[in-house]
């Protein structure tokens, strides 16, 4: 998607994320295995010894998890997603508010899709930017509501609010349906949560 968002140059915070989950990205290719183990965020209580690949659950995972990615391209999306949304809401908010929302929003995803992977029988590691990046959509859409975006795929052009509103829909779909298995959906939805209620209570406040 595209966007004609003004300024083109990320602040610093931006800037500093997207070089952070660059490097870790690199030293995932080097030892991958350690660092999903390590690293990425694994339900409570795993005792699953046919996983190859077993790690087990430490509270540091619930923010060192959004810095891991499975793929240059789910890389590519959510480091694009974070400059997309997250360039504009920096300027708006400054880095610290910034950094405190994002961070906000990728702990909340993580518990969420603790509680999700609680309920369920399948075990693997959560990882990735997305539940930070859902949070900075979700904010993107109620500062600038009527900012038009332009869709890829499809080529159709949406104000920011319908945006928001479709990918959320999208993504509880979803995941009630589980038709897209071992995608964490209830944690971008979960990234969505706990940024709106951020919102919710910084309404009104001048940044």
């Amino acid at each position: 998607m595209n966007s004609p968002l003004g300024r083109a140059v990320a602040p610093s915070v931006v800037t500093a994320l997207l070089v952070a989950n660059l490097t870790v990205f690199l030293l995932e290719l080097a030892s991958p295995g350690a660092w999903l183990q390590l690293f990425a965020l694994w339900p409570l209580g795993v005792t699953a010894p046919a996983i190859p690949l077993r790690g087990g659950f430490e509270p540091w995972q619930l923010v060192s998890y959004a810095f891991l990615h499975g793929s240059v391209m789910h890389l590519l999306f959510n480091m694009y997603a974070l400059w997309l949304f997250g360039s504009r809401m920096a300027w708006v908010w400054g880095p610290r508010r910034f950094i405190f929302y994002y961070f906000v929003c990728v702990i909340g995803a993580g518990l969420v899709q603790l509680l999700v992977a609680s309920l369920g029988s399948e075990v693997y590691p959560t990882i990735g930017a997305s539940g930070g990046v859902f949070g900075l959509l979700l904010a993107f859409g109620v500062t600038f509501p009527d900012e038009r975006l332009l869709l890829i795929f499809p080529p159709i052009v949406l104000k920011a609010k319908w945006f928001v509103l479709l990918f959320g829909a999208i993504e509880l779909w979803l995941g009630v349906s589980g038709s897209e298995a071992g995608v964490a959906h209830f944690a971008h939805l979960g990234g969505m949560f706990f940024g709106g209620l951020l919102l919710y209570r910084w309404r009104g406040r001048r940044y």
